[in-house]
C-alpha cells in the first residue's frame, strides 16, 4: 500500500476543502457534545460519507450531510452499547481484556462506517466485510493504516483546536483507503494554487 499516495491525498484534500471541513467538523463536535455522545454515532457516519463523496466526486462537503444517515441510529447505537458493555466488563478482569477489546474493535471494525454508508450494509456484514478487508491482502499494511489513523486522531484529540484539523485529516485518510481498497479509486487531488508573484 502506498502510504505516502494516501497521505498526500489526506493533506491535500484537506487544504483544499479545509472551510466546509472546518464548519463540518465543528458542527460534528458540537453535535456530540450537545447530545452527550448519543448521536456521536450516527453524525460521524454521515460525516465519514460526505468525505467519501468528496474524495470520490469531489462534492462540497455540507452540515446537511452529518445528519443524512439517520436511519443508522438504532443499530449504530445497539452496536456502540455492545462495545461499552464488553469493554466494561473487560476493565472488570484486571484491566487489561478492556485494552485488548478496544484494539480488536478498531482493527476489525475499521471500515465498518465506510462500508454501512457507502454500501449499505447491515451492522454484521459491515463487521463482517471489514474484518475480510482487514484480513486481505498485507495484515502489517491494515495494522499501519490503524495506527496511523489512531495517531492522527490522538495528536488532535490533546487540544479542542488541533481536533478541528486532525478530525478530517484521519477521516480524509480512512476513506482514501476504504476507496483502494474496495477498488474505487479516489480523484487526484485538487492542484495547488499557484504562488503569488
Amino acid at each position: 500500500m502506498d502510504f505516502k499516495r494516501h497521505l498526500e491525498t489526506a493533506w491535500q484534500t484537506t487544504l483544499g476543502s479545509i472551510a466546509p471541513l472546518l464548519v463540518m467538523t465543528l458542527a460534528l463536535l458540537a453535535v456530540c457534545a450537545i447530545t452527550l455522545g448519543i448521536l456521536a454515532p450516527v453524525v460521524m457516519a454521515g460525516y465519514t460519507q460526505s468525505i467519501i463523496l468528496l474524495l470520490r466526486e469531489r462534492r462540497e462537503p455540507r452540515v446537511q450531510d452529518l445528519f443524512a444517515q439517520m436511519n443508522l441510529f438504532l443499530p449504530l447505537l445497539g452496536f456502540g452499547v455492545l462495545v461499552f458493555l464488553a469493554v466494561m466488563i473487560g476493565f472488570l478482569f484486571f484491566v487489561l481484556p478492556g485494552f485488548i477489546i478496544i484494539l480488536a474493535v478498531a482493527f476489525c471494525c475499521f471500515y465498518m462506517l465506510p462500508l454501512m454508508t457507502d454500501r449499505h450494509l447491515g451492522v454484521v456484514e459491515a463487521v463482517k466485510e471489514s474484518y475480510a478487508m482487514a484480513m486481505r491482502d498485507n495484515l502489517v499494511d491494515h495494522i499501519a493504516v490503524v495506527v496511523i489513523y489512531i495517531g492522527v486522531m490522538a495528536i488532535g484529540g490533546s487540544i479542542f483546536i488541533g481536533a478541528l484539523f486532525t478530525q478530517p485529516l484521519a477521516t480524509v485518510f480512512l476513506a482514501s483507503v476504504y476507496l483502494e481498497k474496495t477498488a474505487l479509486p479516489p480523484a487526484p487531488p485538487p492542484p495547488r494554487p499557484a504562488a503569488a508573484a
